[in-house]
């Protein structure tokens, strides 16, 4: 069962079906996909990440929440934990590996930082205290900050894809790596 979680401003929630159109809306937007994956999604790409979504929580127990503002039902974005199994030096091999997306509409009102705040706290709890990740282009800045402000940081230099990539990395509070 995926829980939902709540903050001020959001609804984090299970995606829907009917989700479809506003995430392939955000997911075809080149200001979303810049940092991403540098070319804007098609249909069919945001239909499988749709899909991949409710495969992580049936499977792993963990996945991607739709983010609802709670004022007005609009879509907002997207975060939440995945295992994509990537081939990255250093690997990510058991580590969950938190992301977010907004919609532009949403971008620079800190709907990312809370939303990220509510799901790192869920993660502490669903991982018993373990090391979690997160992969960021290092010219996205504004996605620099809110790993910074939610507790992450930057472990390695590598790339992905032939691409530049920053590696953060959070413990929690006690954890047996936590270094402050």
């Amino acid at each position: 069962m995926i829980s939902t979680l709540t903050t001020p401003r959001l609804t984090l929630r299970p995606h829907r079906l009917d989700d479809f159109d506003a995430l392939a809306a955000m997911w075809a937007d080149p200001r979303v996909t810049q940092y991403i994956t540098g070319r804007p999604s098609t249909a069919e790409l945001s239909w499988a990440r749709l899909l991949r979504y409710a495969g992580h929580w049936a499977l792993l127990g963990f996945g991607y929440w739709a983010l609802e503002d709670c004022a007005s039902g609009a879509f907002v974005g997207e975060a939440g934990f995945a295992d994509y199994h990537r081939e990255i030096d250093p690997p990510l091999v058991d580590v969950p590996e938190i992301g977010w997306v907004l919609a532009p509409a949403f971008f620079g009102r800190g709907y990312a930082t809370e939303a990220v705040r509510a799901i790192v706290a869920w993660g502490d709890a669903r991982f018993a205290g373990a090391r979690t990740a997160c992969l960021i282009d290092p010219q996205n800045r504004a996605s620099v900050r809110v790993a910074e402000k939610c507790g992450y940081r930057e472990a390695a230099r590598t790339t992905y894809h032939g691409d530049p990539t920053l590696l953060f990395e959070r413990f929690p509070a006690g954890a047996a790596n936590d270094s402050g």
